[in-house]
């Protein structure tokens, strides 16, 4: 394939995307009440084998060529166009997961620390507890890889049913004008603080699967050095940018260019010491200067990295999705019981924590419900355990619809309860 051809098809691949993004996030924005990553969920499945795959196979492999190609008689290469695009995604990923950070609001924390404590260890403890149990039980029935041990496989489907999606909350709150009040602002804490919890418990178990102890100890080690560093030095290091943008009256384009620097040499770190890339970009994320100089980047970066890149990434999930592999009452079984452990674990005990902390029985199911949703950081941890090796395709695809049916809960919920309210 010339260098020609190739960008031809990944042209034609960025088109068929975008518009299938696009077109399934207004049908469901319009009609059903969803926010458009849902729809970009949804998409993603469609384009992949599950509808695409089933209705026309052929076009379906030629637009998104699995199979590799065949160097010699010995040797298998990658599709060029498909490296591409997961390239394309992975770096999506980092600057979405930078945004992330940049949108933790550490005084938000400390000003509602005692009740978005109470629900966030709510919202960690029970689901974290409830899929580990689940993962000793579906140890060894062909849902974990055979080189991953019990306890592993327990950590990792703790950690992923632990996941709050914390973007998709500020969105659902600030389209229900509840961002500002007091219900916004403890879900906002607690989900960010929930957040972090879950990413820290991701970079133990990708820490914990290495196959050499010393290896896990440089994992392990060199996490918390990143960490501690970042926390006590970095953030002092990192005001120079509210300086330069004091100075410039915005973030300019090299400012902006010395925030990429820093965020891909963070990334290679966490990626080198045998963590992943995003966990290195949301910490530096947490730790960047807030004010004007985090609006300013926000808005730079949010649009490209949410309309073009973060697309891609949807449709590599759903390409790694394949409702077909469920071919068996027990199958589906194990997944609606994932369902149900996800929804009593997080929403349910979500729900009684925040009415522990003095909120209403409708306010604690609003929260319960926003809480529960799992949107795309689901997606991120399931294709970090699937590139990882950690879990197989049968799991991720029980996995992807217990996020997709959490995710679609949401809105109507949230809705359901906050007009009842207002009545």
């Amino acid at each position: 394939m010339t260098n020609s051809e190739l960008l031809l098809e990944l042209l034609l691949q960025l088109t068929v995307i975008l518009s299938a993004c696009k077109l399934v996030s207004y049908f469901g924005k319009r009609y059903l009440g969803q926010t458009e990553v849902v729809g970009e969920m949804l998409a993603g499945i469609m384009l992949g084998p599950s509808l695409f795959g089933v209705i026309a196979p052929d076009l379906q492999q030629w637009l998104f060529p699995k199979s590799p190609i065949i160097a010699d008689a010995t040797h298998l290469l990658p599709n060029p166009s498909m490296s591409i695009l997961y390239a394309l995604s992975q770096i999506g990923l980092m600057i979405y997961m930078f945004l992330v950070g940049l949108d933790l609001n550490m005084d938000l924390l400390r000003n509602r620390a005692k009740s978005a404590g109470i629900v966030s260890i709510a919202g960690i403890l029970v689901p974290f507890s409830l899929g580990a149990i689940a993962a000793f039980g579906l140890h060894g029935k062909d849902l974990f890889s055979p080189n991953i041990t019990p306890w592993a496989a327990a950590l990792y489907m703790g950690a992923s049913m632990s996941i709050t999606a914390f973007p998709m909350l500020a969105r659902i709150l600030h389209e229900r004008g509840l961002i500002k009040t007091k219900l916004g602002t403890l879900v906002l804490a607690a989900g960010s603080l929930d957040d972090a919890i879950a990413w820290c418990l991701l970079a133990l178990v990708l820490a914990s699967i290495k196959s050499s102890i010393n290896v896990a100890i440089i994992a392990i080690g060199g996490t918390l050095a990143y960490v501690i560093f970042m926390w006590f030095f970095g953030q002092r290091i990192l005001r120079i940018f509210s300086y330069w943008t004091r100075r410039d009256g915005e973030v300019t384009m090299q400012t902006l260019t010395f925030v990429f620097i820093i965020m891909m040499v963070c990334a290679y770190y966490t990626d080198f010491v045998g963590v992943h890339a995003i966990f290195g970009a949301f910490v530096l994320g947490i730790v960047m200067p807030r004010g004007h100089f985090a609006e300013s980047v926000h808005k730079h970066l949010e649009y490209l990295t949410t309309s073009l890149l973060v697309p891609i990434f949807f449709v590599f999930s759903g390409l790694n999705t394949q409702l077909g592999l469920l071919n068996s009452p027990h199958l589906w079984a194990i997944a609606l019981l994932i369902i149900l452990i996800a929804v009593l674990g997080k929403g349910l005990a979500c729900t009684l924590a925040a009415k522990y902390s003095g909120e209403n029985w409708r306010n604690s199911m609003t929260v319960g419900a926003l809480m529960n949703t799992r949107g795309m950081m689901e997606l991120i941890i399931l294709n970090i355990g699937l590139e990882q090796g950690l879990i197989t395709p049968t799991l991720f695809t029980i996995m992807v619809i217990m996020a997709i049916v959490t995710t679609v809960m949401c809105s109507p919920l949230v809705t359901f309860l906050v007009d009842s309210s207002q009545q």
